[in-house]
């Protein structure tokens, strides 16, 4: 009999995949899920280096995303804060 062992997919690139994809699409929120994504891509991409599971591709997808998110957040906020104090003016007559 034969048997087909496939190398197990790293947790920890699923889960960076998955709060990277959040950070994307939810405001404020998608911030703090990016960079806990980012932090999840580096103990994937340690323990994947240190065994022989699989999920490089889906780690470094979720690195990706993260970054996408975390940038896109930071030009939101900066937006946000531009619309709100952007149109003031201070008279001093």
């Amino acid at each position: 009999m034969e048997t087909n062992t496939k190398p197990q997919v790293n947790t920890n690139s699923i889960v960076s995949l998955t709060l990277g994809i959040v950070s994307i699409f939810i405001p404020i929120i998608g911030f703090i899920t990016g960079i806990i994504a980012i932090i999840f891509y580096k103990k994937a991409s340690n323990q994947i280096a240190a065994t022989n599971q699989s999920g490089k591709g889906l780690a470094i997808a979720g690195l990706v995303c993260s970054i996408v998110g975390v940038i896109s957040q930071l030009f939101f906020v900066m937006g946000i804060i531009t619309f709100m104090f952007g149109g003031t003016t201070v008279d001093y007559e």
